[in-house]
């Protein structure tokens, strides 16, 4: 029936427009460092029976396939592309870029991610008013663990595997303050997107695993850097022409089985 019709096409538009949302956002973030853009995966929803396949009839012929019918699509769920954005040159002594799989660990309010830690690509960072490095941004999230930077310090510098050292006047070798850690997860994609360019813990991510970069193939730091967002503007653009079109196409099947249901209501006059 047209009806079934006009349900399948529906849960089509519903799909296609959330596809258009992550698509949008994704756009939206294209200049947002450390962004890691999204993509929709669909599902077939459940089927309409109506004939099985291997039913033998009477004269001992079996059935060589059976009559099913679909009844529309829906989203199953959204998988972040954790991969690798581009290295963006700054200048400045506190951007940090990671090379390899790693995530920086920031501090946030104990309601919003397990232990109070959230993790991010977002490499900017500055210091506050205690000298201690936290993220450039509105909430100004202190770096995990924390490291104070002395007041009188003329110049800071990071290594590859993590290590901060500063120039103190009068001094003439760099001394070591801190060292930065990485953490990492058997299963990035399962980790939940709570905003900021922030990351949390969650049952399918698994707990993290946290090592000074450089070691167990963690990735290693590049000071000066930030990764930018890896979305590909192209391939986004690309999308949203087939998500338009798949949605034109879903529209014209509402449109069709409507009028055949038209068609039917008039065979009773």
């Amino acid at each position: 029936m047209a009806i079934t019709a006009l349900h399948s096409a529906s849960t089509g538009l519903t799909a296609l427009s959330t596809q258009l949302d992550v698509a949008a956002n994704n756009l939206a973030n294209v200049n947002t460092d450390g962004f890691k853009s999204s993509r929709v995966n669909f599902q077939d929803l459940l089927y309409i029976e109506e004939a099985q396949p291997g039913v033998e009839n009477a004269n001992g012929d079996r059935r060589p396939t059976g009559l099913y019918v679909g009844l529309g699509v829906k989203v199953s769920g959204t998988q972040v592309d954790f991969s690798q954005g581009p290295l963006v040159n700054t200048g400045q002594d506190l951007d940090i870029a990671i090379e390899g799989n790693g995530f920086f660990q920031v501090q946030v309010e104990p309601d919003r991610a397990s232990n109070g830690i959230a993790y991010t690509r977002a490499g900017s960072f500055t210091l506050n008013q205690d000298g201690e490095i936290v993220l450039a941004n509105d909430q100004g999230r202190r770096l995990e663990p924390n490291i104070t930077i002395p007041n009188d310090a003329e110049s800071i510098s990071i290594s590859g595997d993590g290590q901060v050292f500063v120039q103190i006047p009068g001094s003439t070798d760099p001394q070591s303050i801190g060292q930065i850690e990485l953490a990492r997860f058997i299963n990035r994609t399962g980790l939940k997107q709570i905003g900021e360019n922030l990351f949390a813990e969650t049952v399918a991510s698994g707990p993290p695993t946290t090592d000074n970069p450089t070691q167990n193939g963690i990735g290693m730091l590049r000071q000066s850097f930030v990764e930018g967002s890896n979305v590909s503007p192209t391939r986004e653009l690309i999308g949203l022409i087939r998500t338009q079109r798949a949605f034109e196409m879903n529209s014209q099947s509402i449109r069709t089985a409507d009028e055949a249901l038209q068609t039917i209501a008039q065979l009773r006059r």
